[in-house]
């Protein structure tokens, strides 16, 4: 029968204060809060279309992407051709070159040519979307090899690289601070960039503008002065500009330790001077290279570079172990902790550059959330009116079980620190209809028991048990829905879709539960004998 249990009361209200409580905090002026931690007052946080913010289109450099993945096919040619360590099965090349989109090397005994093609034909492989080649590989004048990017393998190098770039882009903006960024990737090679709350996005486009690549190289001592003034450096080595543009340093190609091997990095102050720097640790494998090259190379400079420029070229003292160092290069406190995001997010896989900016004035996003709220202040009084002709005081009990219904939505999203934006007001405003659409069930069905000559609290608990049985198997449904689309949709397609599946699942327990709960203590205190719907 209509029954109610004290736990189940306790429970239910509990609940709804909690909801309650966790939603005034956004509904109510923040210098009431102000004194409160955010962990006890949380606030909903708002998107970029309500509370202004940055807009950022960021474009993958093709040329800067075909010359990396030229570069990494030369690497892959060097050392395909040492061939197993500890065997002798090198095969001897010389005259190794690149070009904007090959790679040639002669093979030094000819009758070698056939193994070396082998070796690189297992190195190249089918594209995922074309299954085209990625590398063409041929042999001219004999003994000289050529392997040539292709369309299909360039394709696929940019598609992976620009999924591995949206990667990195997410995790720097966790690490900057931002709440709910919206990133996207369009098109084939253009990532966008939302973040809300940013009016000026200097440093938030410099920090995802840094491709953060990190080296380690030993400095070259022996060099004319004047060929490298003029970018020419000796064998083996290669002219790199200061960050500061200020001079220059003449390093060696090899790199001894680059940023894959990193750990971590964390911005802090140098013992001795007390300016900025940035502190790094290797992984162990980074940390035993480190220690050996710098017990090598004791009394020798080696130069700290990111994306191709020097930030210092300090002296090796002696060996240094443990898999620590410090990177120093003038920076300021802001400065160095971009770069430790930078580089603990990982490198870039391809440069990205800025080819849009806007910036959504917090005035634009006031004015939608002044909009937003009067869309949902009309629905809710015109659906609390129909109720109340419709059904009277249970049309009420409908009516205040709308209002906790939006109250607890609120008050979830901001506890789980959810943004909510146009979309997900749109989402809000659907789900009153939602639990509306619930009551009405439930008081159709109570009408019908009562046509049929139930008495009123046979009616009454056969309305809620038949009905909520339908109205279970409906929210299902538009969960699934709902979930769907935060899977497969973005940006305002999930912003829209998980206020949804909030909105459904705590219409049926305010339409379904807290309506029971308050019928079923009505009806134990005044005991009706008839019940007029």
């Amino acid at each position: 029968m209509l029954n109610f249990p004290r736990w189940k009361t306790i429970a239910t209200i509990a609940t709804l204060v909690v909801g309650i409580w966790l939603a005034l905090p956004t509904l109510i002026p923040a210098s009431f809060w102000s004194s409160l931690p955010p962990s006890v007052a949380p606030k909903i946080n708002l998107g970029l279309d309500l509370a202004g913010g940055s807009h950022l289109l960021l474009e993958a450099d093709a040329n800067d992407a075909r010359q990396l993945r030229v570069e990494s096919m030369e690497r892959t040619v060097r050392d395909a051709m040492r061939g197993e360590r500890g065997s002798d099965d090198d095969i001897a090349i010389g005259d190794l070159q690149r070009t904007a989109n090959s790679v040639s090397f002669l093979v030094r005994n000819a009758t070698q040519v056939d193994a070396a093609r082998e070796r690189l034909n297992t190195l190249t492989t089918g594209a995922q979307l074309t299954g085209q080649r990625t590398w063409d590989i041929e042999v001219r004048d004999t003994t000289r090899v050529v392997v040539t990017l292709t369309e299909a393998g360039f394709d696929e190098f940019l598609r992976q690289s620009m999924v591995g770039a949206r990667d990195v882009v997410e995790r720097r903006l966790d690490g900057f601070g931002t709440r709910e960024p919206t990133i996207i990737l369009e098109g084939e090679d253009r990532i966008v960039v939302q973040v809300p709350g940013i009016d000026d996005p200097g440093a938030l486009k410099e920090l995802l503008g840094q491709t953060a690549r990190l080296e380690f190289r030993m400095v070259t001592e022996n060099f004319d002065a004047a060929e490298a003034a003029q970018g020419r450096a000796p064998v083996g080595s290669m002219v790199v500009p200061y960050a500061n543009q200020q001079g220059f340093e003449v390093v060696s190609r090899q790199v001894m330790i680059s940023g894959d091997q990193l750990e971590d990095a964390q911005q802090s102050f140098d013992q001795q001077s007390g300016s900025p720097v940035v502190t790094i640790q290797f992984n162990s494998a980074g940390a035993t290279t480190f220690s050996r090259v710098t017990r090598d190379g004791v009394g020798k400079r080696f130069a700290m570079l990111v994306d191709g420029k020097v930030l210092s070229a300090p002296v090796i003292n002696e060996p240094i172990n443990g898999g620590s160092a410090q990177i120093s290069g003038g920076f300021t406190v802001e400065s160095a902790n971009q770069l430790a995001i930078a580089l603990n997010s990982g490198a870039l896989p391809i440069e990205l550059q800025v080819v849009e900016e806007r910036t959504v004035s917090p005035e634009l996003g006031a004015d939608s959330v002044r909009r937003g709220a009067i869309a949902c202040v009309i629905a809710l009084l015109v659906v609390m009116a129909y109720m109340i002709m419709t059904y009277g005081s249970f049309g009420m009990l409908a009516n205040i079980a709308v209002i906790l219904n939006v109250l607890i939505i609120i008050g979830i999203m901001s506890f789980l620190g959810l943004t909510l934006s146009l979309p997900g007001i749109a989402g809000m405003v659907l789900t009153v209809g939602a639990a509306v659409d619930a009551n009405v069930l439930i008081n159709e069905r109570i009408r019908e028991e009562l046509r049929r000559g139930r008495n009123v609290l046979s009616a009454l608990d056969h309305g809620f048990k038949e009905a909520s049985t339908a109205i279970f198997d409906a929210n299902v449904t538009n969960v699934i829905a709902g979930a769907l689309m935060f899977t497969f949709g973005s940006g305002p397609v999930q912003g829209f879709a998980v206020v949804l599946m909030i909105g459904i699942i705590t219409s049926y327990f305010t339409a379904v539960t807290a309506t029971r709960m308050w019928v079923s203590h009505w009806y134990a205190r005044k005991r009706p004998t008839e019940l007029v719907l």
